[in-house]
């Protein structure tokens, strides 16, 4: 046997070749930033209504969850990288596989980091002080599986700041009403947890044999698909209280924001209908695609909204 069919596969959403680039790319997976950052820029859009936002302000934003996201699974990659190794879906990862060393990785988390401080500085005082936060919450989700099988939910409060952040990034302060971003907050958080849920699935064995925490582990494939469920129901209910207290009734902007709803409810469906206790066949393509789907769907919508605002459906009586 030669020694490239004793290889594992190699993961999906990872990019060919040995470049630089395409090695720190897919040791980031750098295709899932589809997952959080149209949400980082839905926030940006949201603070819009009710604050100025310029060029320099997104472009910042950007830079900041970019270099945040970085960080945060170059981290994971470090501190996972034994159980990466012991487990054939990741054993080709960058580190196990000697594409990258942890030294390298180290210095490559430790400029993203800065990077992130850097941009947040760039933004205003609020974001600066609370980068340190976001970066410990983000680093500490590396080792909650260790000891929690709630570790899920971490990884969503550790996305939901994309978001909030970028709210933040443009008002400087807490929303108003105060309730809105801790809803939004909380759309992100079930989103994630439950798509991280059905990620976890193929890793029960894996995670049971080696001490590891997950949901699908406490509760079984059956129990862990009904709870991803249940998490993405409270998603679309959070998205729900969003459009009521953003958007009227008799402007461009509302109807589109409820149609990305409807669309998003649509696909989060078509994405649990590809997931049966059983049959993991689809699952990929459940996480990948449906997901990153959702995302830019969602963002679109709102800025459609945000762009033809100003364009009301009783707009030909004031022009009479």
């Amino acid at each position: 046997m030669t020694e490239s069919t004793q290889r594992p596969p190699r993961e999906g959403q990872t990019f060919a070749g040995a470049t630089r680039f395409s090695t720190y790319a897919s040791f980031v997976k750098l295709p899932h930033t589809v997952f959080a950052l149209p949400f980082a820029m839905i926030g940006v859009i949201l603070a819009s209504y009710q604050y100025a936002v310029t060029l320099e302000t997104v472009g910042w934003t950007i830079v900041a969850f970019t270099a945040a996201r970085f960080a945060a699974m170059g981290f994971n990659r470090i501190v996972d990288r034994e159980y990466d190794g012991k487990n054939p879906r990741t054993a080709m990862r960058e580190i196990p596989r000697g594409a990258l060393s942890v030294r390298q990785a180290s210095v490559a988390v430790l400029l993203a980091s800065l990077l992130f401080i850097g941009a947040a500085a760039s933004l205003n005082s609020l974001c600066l002080e609370l980068a340190p936060v976001a970066l410990a919450w983000v680093f500490f989700y590396s080792y909650t599986k260790r000891f929690t099988r709630f570790a899920h939910v971490v990884l969503g409060i550790g996305m939901s700041i994309a978001p909030v952040g970028g709210y933040l990034a443009v008002a400087g302060r807490w929303s108003h009403p105060w309730w809105l971003l801790c809803v939004l907050a909380t759309t992100v958080i079930t989103w994630g947890a439950g798509f991280d849920i059905l990620y976890a699935l193929p890793d029960i064995a894996f995670d049971k044999a080696n001490g590891l925490h997950s949901i699908p582990v406490a509760f079984g494939e059956r129990g862990a698909i009904m709870i991803a469920r249940g998490l993405h129901v409270i998603t679309v209910l959070c998205l729900t209280l969003i459009g009521l207290a953003m958007f009227g009734r008799d402007n461009l902007s509302s109807y589109l924001f409820w149609a990305g709803v409807l669309i998003a409810t649509a696909l989060l469906l078509y994405e649990h209908s590809l997931v049966r206790s059983g049959d993991l066949s689809r699952l990929d393509a459940a996480f990948f695609t449906m997901n990153g789907i959702i995302s830019l769907t969602l963002f679109a919508f709102v800025l459609a909204g945000r762009l033809l605002g100003t364009i009301s459906f009783d707009l030909h009586w004031s022009l009479r």
